[in-house]
């Protein structure tokens, strides 16, 4: 039988290209028509304001169309309507409205008042960010990032996050002190990795504080104090991953003063908002009575939860719950269910005990070929008694069967059912 995990995978965040969607009036320059409207606006009468930016936008007017536009996306002195607000945007953007060609862009990003479409959106986020717009140079940036309606360029992603990062926008500092760390784009360099990171935390950005603090955790030389107090700026903003973070370094007393009731709470609020890591958290602190009575009931609840969702870890507990009818009765055809789906995804520790209840024919049929084969590639993936188990069991096998086990582990990969 196996042990129960207990520590949670790091949780370094993939850099996120961030989408911002322009929500309020623009400030015209100088005297304009607009002013009126404007104070309308300023003041909370957005009826009024409608009534005075219609007019102009309908002459032409791209500033106008833009208001008009932002009216109709949030719902201001007219109901809201995406299809309207994509109309009047695009009046603006070809008239070559810096704004207008962004929220069209967000738009199309996303399938708002639109059919969703990376090329359009691609198209009006450049646009905007060769007439230095900094969101929309991010999102131009995060187009790249992830190959949409381009070839994926990372080069080319940081050179417009660059742009954006140097005019001072927070998201787009944190992708670039991202692809610092990742060394993806750029040389891997962390001393920029925090420098850009930083200025992005210190702008009250919570992914970047977050992103700030596992720099911290990772560091050769970790400091977990300056770690806790990225994680929980980060947490304090309801930022999930701050959140499961925070936790853990309560859990462990790493930064602070080991805390159970204090990592329950952050794990909890974490969990709340869909954190699987924080589910699994929880379900070990029940698991293992710390800061709670122990409760396997409890347990197999919170290991459910995250492992329906795919989270190998909880995946491998719930098959060690059933295994050992701790909470359940016992049954082993159940644990090999939950073993194989954290096997399928890489997890040594379900490969080995997948291997295991092979050699034994539990829950599954007696076949040494395949509990041959799950515990070479658990062993080739770090599980420290794999390899012990194996030679054990291939004393009992001919050298066909190995040869045939031998075969099925090196054609093994993450996601392939055996």
């Amino acid at each position: 039988m196996r042990r129960l995990l207990s520590t949670m995978p790091k949780m370094i965040v993939r850099a996120l290209a961030a989408i911002l969607l322009m929500s309020s009036f623009a400030a015209p320059v100088g005297a304009t028509p607009l002013d009126d409207a404007n104070a309308a606006a300023d003041s909370g009468d957005y009826a009024k304001a409608m009534q005075l930016v219609r007019p102009l936008a309908e002459q032409g007017d791209p500033a106008a169309q833009y208001d008009l536009g932002v009216m109709y996306y949030a719902g201001q002195g007219v109901s809201r309507d995406a299809v309207e607000a994509a109309r009047w945007f695009g009046k603006a953007a070809e008239q070559g409205d810096l704004n207008a060609q962004y929220n069209l862009g967000v738009l199309y990003d996303h399938g708002l008042g639109v059919a969703q479409n990376d090329t359009e959106a691609l198209k009006w986020y450049r646009k905007s960010a060769e007439q230095g717009y900094a969101p929309a140079e991010t999102n131009l940036g995060g187009m790249y990032d992830h190959g949409r309606a381009v070839p994926l360029d990372h080069a080319e992603a940081l050179r417009w996050y660059r742009k954006a990062a140097e005019q001072g926008l927070a998201p787009a500092q944190f992708n670039l002190g991202a692809m610092y760390y990742n060394g993806q784009g750029v040389a891997q360099d962390t001393a920029e990795a925090m420098n850009w990171c930083r200025k992005a935390a210190e702008q009250g950005f919570a992914m970047a504080q977050n992103y700030l603090g596992q720099i911290y955790v990772d560091a050769p030389a970790q400091d977990y104090a300056e770690a806790v107090k990225w994680f929980r700026k980060a947490a304090e903003q309801g930022n999930a991953d701050g959140q499961l973070n925070l936790g853990l370094r309560y859990e462990n007393g790493e930064g602070v003063p080991q805390n159970y009731a204090e990592a329950m709470k952050w794990y909890r609020l974490a969990a709340d908002n869909g954190k699987l890591g924080a589910m699994y958290g929880i379900a070990l602190m029940y698991d293992n009575g710390e800061g709670v009575a122990q409760d396997f009931g409890e347990a197999i609840n919170w290991y459910r939860r995250a492992a329906e969702h795919g989270f190998p870890p909880a995946e491998s507990n719930l098959g060690l719950m059933y295994q050992s009818g701790k909470g359940v009765p016992q049954d082993y055809a159940e644990a090999a269910n939950w073993y194989r789906k954290a096997a399928e995804q890489g997890l040594p520790t379900a490969q080995a005990n997948l291997g295991n209840l092979y050699i034994g024919g539990r829950g599954v049929p007696l076949d040494r070929v395949h509990a041959y084969m799950w515990l070479s590639v658990a062993a080739a993936r770090g599980d420290p008694n794999a390899e012990k188990i194996q030679q054990r069991v291939a004393k009992a096998m001919t050298q066909a069967e190995i040869t045939e086990a031998q075969r099925l582990a090196a054609e093994w990969k993450p996601g392939a059912a055996h």
